[in-house]
């Protein structure tokens, strides 16, 4: 594959609050963070030549809800519905459609509007494969990752849950300060530790939230970028890797090590050209649906070795103030996870810590040059890395 990095860039991002958001519909989401995208970057509807449009939960309409909101007409509106991962998919095949020089201003718009469908988040019934699985829940299935973690390293099940408690502490603390995010709720491990459980061992704390909102992407080539504004931020590198059937029905398969995690992100760094991610990126925006999942892409990641994540989560490497600040906004864990709007709206962070143009200065990084976020979904059986910079080279 030639050299994809540094040909796209990111010129124009949007973001609505995210929560319970019964003051409005999908189409309304759509609509404002859509309107802070084309003011940053700059253009209107009449621009947009291709637009990618991801969601979760719409069946057989295509993407009306997209074009209808935002009266985009005679152009190609395309929707995926990759679970978690759809957002960064839409993104990903943006970046194709701009790489490839068939478009020149392409929009990513990823919405999601869960409060109103009912859908508790806990993902009961048959699954994909009901001769092979009568379905976990979400909290039980990922829930394993921390009974096996505890088992593999010495941990009590005390000690462990504490130092899950610690990720879930850095991450309301980072939503507070956040003001688009769902929740702004400051907690102490002890919170954590007396909440109910949830699928043990993850207390309600271990837990992300549904959530409404949307996030958009205006994306150009990089030699057009400057056109368009003087700080865009430019894609370095992408993975993207499905496994064929859900892991953990594989021979050997041991819950601490995930396919898709390690080969996504092995093929951003190489795009990037990324060798030690623990010491060269900045901040990383990754899937914390729970406390676990993040704990588990620490290592799967390379931000630390095998076991590492246990000194490092003591110690405060994941802080905002820390070597690689993780989930500066609060995460999904706090700024909600509608499922179409993640990979976005995680880009949306990434992008304004690049520039310097944080909503609020308090949680502005002293050094951000180099950025990831990441999504992860499925069985958990995909996973989408995005690396974005805001220098050329």
């Amino acid at each position: 594959m030639r050299d994809m990095k540094d040909v796209v860039a990111i010129v124009g991002m949007g973001c609505s609050k995210f929560g319970e958001r019964w003051d409005c519909g999908l189409q309304d989401l759509i609509v404002e963070a859509a309107t802070e995208a084309y003011a940053d970057a700059g253009v209107g509807p009449e621009d947009i030549q291709c637009c990618y449009f991801s969601n979760g939960t719409l069946t057989a309409q295509a993407a009306s809800q997209c074009a209808d909101a935002l009266m985009l007409r005679n152009i190609p509106i395309l929707r995926n519905e990759n679970y978690c991962c759809s957002g960064h998919v839409a993104l990903f095949n943006a970046w194709l459609a701009v790489a490839s020089g068939a478009f020149d201003v392409v929009m990513v718009v990823g919405a999601e509007k869960l409060k109103d469908t009912g859908f508790p988040g806990l993902g009961t019934g048959r699954g994909i494969t009901p001769v092979r699985e009568a379905r976990r829940t979400a909290p039980g299935s990922f829930s394993q990752i921390a009974c096996r973690y505890f088992e593999e390293y010495g941990l009590s099940y005390e000690e462990g849950r504490r130092m899950l408690a610690k990720i879930a502490v850095k991450n309301h603390g980072n939503g507070v300060l956040t003001p688009r995010a769902h929740f702004h709720k400051s907690i102490t491990v002890e919170d954590v530790m007396k909440a109910p459980i949830i699928a043990t061992p993850f207390s309600l704390y271990d837990c992300c939230g549904n959530s409404d909102g949307a996030a958009c992407a205006i994306l150009v080539s990089a030699e057009r970028a400057r056109k368009y504004r003087d700080d865009p931020v430019y894609i370095k590198g992408f993975g993207i890797a499905m496994d064929a059937m859900l892991p953990h029905y594989r021979p050997g398969f041991n819950w601490l090590d995930f396919d898709s995690l390690k080969t996504s992100s092995r093929k951003a760094y190489e795009m990037a050209g990324i060798k030690n991610p623990r010491e060269e990126l900045d901040m990383a925006e990754v899937h914390d649906c729970f406390t676990a999942t993040e704990m588990i892409i620490y290592e799967n990641f390379g931000f630390t070795g095998r076991g590492g994540a246990i000194r490092d989560i003591e110690e405060g490497f994941f802080e905002r103030d820390g070597g690689l600040p993780v989930n500066v906004d609060g995460g999904l864990k706090c700024f909600g996870h509608p499922v179409g709007a993640s990979g976005i709206r995680m880009t949306y962070e990434c992008y304004k810590q690049l520039q310097h143009r944080v909503d609020n200065p308090e949680r502005q990084l002293k050094k951000c040059d180099l950025a990831l976020s990441h999504t992860f979904g499925g069985g958990p059986q995909i996973s989408s890395v995005l690396i974005t910079g805001n220098y050329l080279g």
